[in-house]
């Protein structure tokens, strides 16, 4: 009897720990490889065959967008830490916009290498086909943008969702998400003109 109780617990655990497995494959975006860079609110994950300064330059966040923000001029950086303050500025310009502070958020941002990818990462994660150059996953806490993408507009977009899902206790309808997120992205878009 006990051989046989013990039989069904280790079955037990290998079904577990093959569903595990499974649901773990599921949520793979293919990031595993991809370099890493810490800003105070985002980790930035980035395809290693990206250069860090053509995104910096692609962002193009200027010194007058830092003034807005508080900060004082940028310092001589490296370019990653530079790409960092970038979007630590771009956050905290969506935060503006949208008047809702929040200081000590985290999140992730993984840049694809290309729009085929981005679709193969959404089609992975959702069994579906994108339509839109960039989105945001809640649960992951996570936004995916492809290097053909990564603006400041459409960035801010995103951070935009990030920022409105941890501002509410009880997060608004999506529709309403989308206005907002696109009320920042007007924004962005008339302030960089």
């Amino acid at each position: 009897m006990p051989y046989t109780k013990i039989k069904q617990i280790i079955s037990g655990f290998f079904i577990l720990f093959s569903l595990a497995a499974g649901i773990a494959y599921s949520l793979d975006d293919g990031f595993g490889s991809a370099r890493k860079i810490e800003s105070n609110h985002f980790t930035i994950y980035y395809a290693p065959e990206l250069e860090i300064a053509v995104l910096t330059q692609q962002l193009n966040i200027s010194p007058s967008d830092e003034i807005l923000v508080g900060k004082s001029s940028r310092e001589e950086n490296p370019l990653a830490s530079g790409l960092s303050d970038m979007v630590d500025t771009l956050f905290m310009r969506v935060c503006d916009i949208l008047d809702m502070q929040l200081y000590s958020f985290k999140g992730n941002i993984k840049i694809c290498k290309d729009d085929d990818y981005l679709k193969a990462v959404y089609k992975n994660l959702f069994d579906k086909n994108l339509t839109r150059p960039s989105f945001y996953v809640n649960t992951l806490n996570t936004i995916y943008i492809s290097q053909e993408s990564f603006q400041q507009e459409i960035l801010g977009h995103e951070i935009g969702h990030a920022i409105i899902s941890h501002y509410f206790v009880v997060s608004p309808s999506v529709k309403i998400q989308e206005v907002l997120a696109g009320y920042v992205e007007y924004q962005l878009r008339r302030t960089g003109k």
